[in-house]
Formats: structure tokens, sequence, C-alpha cells
């Protein structure tokens, strides 16, 4: 049989062929069993580690970073820059209680982050122009500028995994809980991969009831591929490496990047690290209970088991789980706060789905675990935490029962550890908290730039599929919130 002029002869899974075809047969057993992972190759997924080198040997461990990101845009007022002195339509339903920290007041439904108020910092100057979802929250992932809905920017998890990829035998991109379809708000998750490659794309985990908080959830994306043991992926790993040492001869440069790769993908999925990382059955029940035993505490205690193990940036979804009444997700994105001003029930201080009674709690008690948590761990100083929504909430309520609406020129984001200065304030609101009053106008375009910066990867890192054409971002770092 003659194929483009080279001939092959096969005899079963045992026989050999000659080189011309041996990459067609290669990618045939990669796609029956050696490299699955939940419809991703694990070998592309794990490309990324050709940039992992020897730095973090005899050092430090490398920074991470775990990304909360409140869908919606809670409102200001309600969270992080409460306004006790202003009028009642203004200043919202909730008072305004001291911190940790003097002179600095939080909403009365974070009592845990005010008593823990010296492990983070907040910047009150977040402004932007964009009061869109779908656009404002792209802007906020990829720290891109371009806002429009077209905007294909690679997020920043995905450059993060192609830069400074994990060194361990676990995915460098994570994110955990995968919004509600059928709205506005869902992120492009391979948004900007055709300018990096689909091995960048997030690994991501859970989905409505499908989450940590259930009592028989596992992440099963580490199990053989249907109708196949796990002995018979091995033979098809010995295979394969016996296909590739066949072919090399010992191997050009090209031929040992590919083989590192395929053993970074066959220790990921074979091996105990990834699954021991996704496995919160090994905490302790107590632990367990003290992040809350709710999808978002339950992520937020996943995501500290991510960093531990290596992985570079972890995004969890911020969802506090179903509301009282609810049986199936009426949203994720709780944090649209558009519902009546005063109103009990489905009110924005209700105990619905939308309703900050029933989500403020449970942020407050997920947060204030991740930090202790870290802290006590010693992972504090090497990740950096970040809690915030696209945009806030307008300074007055809106009429007709819609309660706060969309406010991008001036709400707050809470940032802690990787070298962030605790028990700080960066920047300020005015008396309404509608307008940044003092400090930069820090844009997504400088969010995304202090998280590189964090990272250890300066903005002006050049990527791209061409290694060059694009750079990791356009902002100024905050560099002021360090020391």
């Amino acid at each position: 049989m003659s194929r483009t002029g080279s001939h092959r002869r096969r005899d079963g899974l045992s026989g050999r062929c000659r080189n011309g075809d041996l990459g067609i047969v290669r990618r045939r057993f990669l796609k029956s069993g050696v490299a699955g992972l939940g419809g991703l190759t694990l070998s592309e997924l794990l490309r990324a580690e050709n940039r992992a080198t020897a730095e973090s040997s005899g050092r430090h461990r490398e920074k991470s970073c775990i990304f909360l990101v409140l869908s919606g845009g809670p409102g200001q007022h309600e969270t992080f820059d409460p306004k006790p002195d202003a009028p009642r339509e203004i200043r919202g339903l909730y008072e305004a209680i001291a911190t940790r920290t003097p002179g600095v007041q939080l909403s009365e439904m974070l009592p845990q982050l005010a008593a823990r108020s010296d492990r983070y910092c907040l910047v009150r100057s977040m402004s932007h122009e964009d009061a869109v979802h779908v656009s404002a929250v792209h802007t906020m992932l990829t720290g891109q500028p371009d806002g429009s809905a077209g905007n294909q920017s690679p997020f920043i998890g995905s450059l993060v995994a192609k830069v400074r990829p994990s060194s361990q035998s676990v995915p460098s991109y994570v994110w955990l809980h995968n919004m509600k379809t059928g709205t506005n708000k869902v992120p492009r998750y391979e948004s900007g991969l055709h300018l990096l490659g689909h091995q960048y794309a997030p690994f991501r985990v859970g989905y409505e009831l499908d989450n940590p908080a259930a009592a028989d959830f596992r992440v099963k994306d580490f199990d053989p591929p249907a109708g196949i043991s796990s002995h018979g992926v091995e033979r098809r790993q010995t295979l394969l490496q016996n296909l590739d040492r066949d072919s090399s001869g010992g191997g050009t440069r090209s031929v040992q990047q590919y083989d590192r790769f395929q053993q970074k993908a066959w220790e990921l999925m074979t091996g105990p690290s990834a699954r021991r990382a996704f496995d919160l059955t090994r905490e302790d029940d107590n632990v367990r209970d003290r992040y809350g035993r709710n999808p978002l505490g339950q992520y937020c205690l996943m995501a500290r088991r991510l960093v531990e193990s290596g992985v570079r940036l972890v995004t969890v979804t911020a969802w506090p789980g179903l509301a009282p009444g609810e049986t199936t997700p009426t949203v994720t994105q709780v944090w649209d706060s558009h519902d009546s001003y005063y109103n009990d029930g489905e009110s924005m201080y209700g105990n619905g789905p939308y309703g900050l009674q029933w989500s403020l709690p449970r942020l407050d008690q997920a947060v204030a675990a991740l930090l202790d948590d870290l802290h006590e761990r010693g992972l504090l100083d090497d990740t950096f935490v970040v809690a915030v929504g696209e945009f806030g909430r307008t300074p007055k309520f809106e009429g007709n029962g819609r309660g706060r609406g969309h406010w991008p020129h001036c709400y707050t984001a809470l940032l802690a550890g990787a070298g962030v200065r605790g028990g700080s304030v960066y920047g300020s609101s005015d008396r309404d908290g509608a307008y940044v009053a003092s400090g930069r106008h820090v844009s997504h375009a400088d969010f995304g730039a202090t998280l590189f910066h964090t990272l250890g990867i300066p903005p002006e890192t050049r990527s791209g599929p061409d290694g060059f054409s694009l750079r990791v971002s356009p902002g100024e770092p905050l560099h002021e919130i360090f020391g």
C-alpha cells in the first residue's frame, strides 16, 4: 500500500510503522486515551510547561493568584465603601462598622472581613466607562482596554499559563464553577486562544448543582476515557513511548520537547498530584465548615488546595449556592442587584437569589477563611487574592423597583497577599460613592498589569502566536499598594 511515496506495514498494536506515518499513528493513540482530559488534549494543555524553568528551585514558591469574580457588580455602598453620613437613598439600609484598621469602615454585613482588615488593601478608585456586563466582564478578565463585544483578547489566566506556567504536574490555569448559560454575563472562556493556542484554555470545574458543596461531587476529568481501563491507558502510554523512541533515534530537540510534554500529560492524568489537589474529602470537616458548606466556600477551599499544589491562577465564580426556596439555580451572577429598594423577600436586601442578606454573609465567611488559611499555611506571601466585580452600583436608587443600576465610574476591589500592604486603603470616592475623589483612576488595564506584576510577569512582556506581537498588558501596575 502506498501513500505519498511512503510505504507502511501495520501489524496490530504492536506493529511498527515507517517514520513518515508515525505522527498519524501517534495522534490516534493520543486521541484514544493517553491524553484525554475533559475534551482537552493534555499534552496541548501542558505545552506551556516549555517556558517553566528551574527558577523556582532553591528559592520561594512560584507566586499564584486566586481571582474571585463577583459577577454582576456588587454595590460599593453595601460592601467595601459604605457612606454612613449620606442620605438614606444613597447609603442604603446597612450600617457601617469599624474594622481592625483605624478609620476604615465596611458594611455591617462583612464583620469577619472587618476583623481581618490588616490582611488586605481596599482599592476604592477602580474606574472605567463601560456599564455593559458582557464587555465590562471581558475587559476585567483580559485586562485589555477594548470594551467592545468583539474584543477577542485572551484572558489573563491564559497569558499566565503561556508566559509563566506551573512547573508542577497540575494545570496552570483553573476556573472553578462555570457561569450559568443563557445570560449576558457568561465569559468567553476561550477568548483569544487563536492568538495563543487552545492548550492555554482554563481547566473548568463545576456547573450549577455539580459543585463541591454536593456530597457526591468529584472531579471526573482525570478518569480514563469511557471504555478504556487504567491498564489500557498504561499500555497505550508504553506503546507511545516505544514509538517515540524508535522514531527519534535519540531525538531532535523538538522530539525531546514533545516527549517532555507527553510525560507531563501522563503525570497529570495518572499521577496523584492533580487528583489530590481537587479532592476536598482530604480536608478535615472542621476546615470545610470554616469556609462554609456552600459552593463559594468550598470553591475557595479548593482554590487554596490548587495554589498550594502549584496552579498559577485560579478563577472562582462567587456563587453562594441555592437561595432559600430554590431547587435549581435561578442565576449565578448574584451580584447584579436590580431589585426593589425597601421591600423584603426578593429585594436586593432580601434572602432571594439576588439578595444581599443571602450572598454577603457567605462571601464574608469564605474570603475570611481563605485569608486565614493562606496565612496559617505560610501561603499568603506568595498568593495574590482578588475579589472584584466588573463595576459597582449607582449611588442613588433607581425607580420602578430597579434597585441600584450599573456604575463603572467608581467602585472597590479587595486585594491581598503577594506583597500587598495589609491594613491599607488606596484611593477614595466622593461623599456619595459616585466618583473618584483621590488616587489614580485604576482601570481594568491597570488591574491586569497589577496582577501580572505580582506574578513576576512585567506588563511589557511580549506574547502572541509569533512570540512578540502581543503585549500582555497595556496598563500600569499599582505599585503603591505593595511594601
